[in-house]
């Protein structure tokens, strides 16, 4: 006698078969009972899910997983897991650290600092031996500046002087007209702050030399443009005094200051004795 297999009846929520695809070359439990002979009321139970794994979940269902297994879906789910791992998982893990001294506040204590101001104490003998060396470097600074603008300075004079010179020798070279020699006379006594007095200059050096530089007193022995006497004190203004025009023309200004304070004085002195 053949055994009898008997099984539950299904739940009555579980939804009924629906009709539809057959499975591809397999057979059914119900179809192999009814061929092995098996009672009718096996027969008639019921396929499920687990008789046929091929059957179709309902419409819901299907939704639902396609849905759950959708690319997007498992991206989405995959940044925000990610997400929540750096905000809340990493900190925790790493944790705070310890913060550098420099930046908190409380890294070193009153001891601590104490500690350190009194190991950076300083007496006044090593205070007066680095304030020493600050006042010398700062001197020394003030030496090398003073130094640097003397140079400057000579620089400009002795280039002054040079050009000066090369102007004296080319007047001497040139024998500068009467003329020239007026118009070096005007600058300079323009440069003295006499341009009022000019026509006095003017008169009295014609009076006395007519302008020339080689001018010479047969009488007397003066010379030059202001007709010096006796002519080498022309040198105290330069060494070229005997045929440089400004050389003379200062020289001349110079003692018309010393004695009569500009040319008017010494014109007007001039026109009462006719000498100055």
């Amino acid at each position: 006698m053949a055994r009898t297999r008997t099984r539950p009846p299904s739940s009555p929520s579980r939804p009924p078969r629906r009709g539809g695809r057959r499975s591809s070359g397999r057979v059914s439990q119900r179809a192999r009972g009814r061929a092995e002979g098996h009672s009718p009321e096996y027969a008639e139970l019921p396929e499920t899910l687990e008789d046929n794994p091929w059957e179709r979940p309902p419409g819901k269902v299907r939704r639902v997983w396609r849905f759950l297994t959708h690319n997007v879906t498992i991206t989405v789910v995959g940044i925000a897991a990610i997400l929540v791992a750096m905000v809340f998982v990493i900190p925790e893990w790493m944790g705070p650290g310890e913060p550098p001294k420099a930046a908190d506040g409380g890294a070193f204590s009153t001891n601590d600092m104490l500690a350190r101001l009194s190991s950076s104490s300083m007496d006044p003998v090593a205070a007066g031996v680095i304030a020493q060396a600050k006042k010398n470097a700062y001197e020394e600074q003030q030496r090398q500046l003073r130094l640097l603008k003397e140079k400057a300075k000579r620089d400009a004079k002795a280039r002054a002087q040079l050009k000066l010179q090369q102007e004296r020798e080319r007047l001497a070279k040139s024998n500068p007209s009467a003329a020239q020699n007026k118009a070096w006379g005007k600058r300079m006594n323009a440069l003295k702050g006499w341009g009022g007095c000019w026509d006095s200059l003017e008169t009295l050096w014609e009076h006395e030399s007519s302008w020339d530089e080689h001018a010479t007193n047969p009488s007397s022995g003066a010379y030059g443009i202001p007709q010096a006497l006796p002519p080498d004190k022309l040198a105290d203004a330069g060494p070229d005094w005997k045929t440089s025009s400004p050389t003379q023309i200062a020289w001349g200004l110079a003692y018309i200051k010393a004695r009569y304070h500009d040319p008017c004085g010494a014109w007007s002195w001039w026109s009462a004795h006719h000498w100055y």
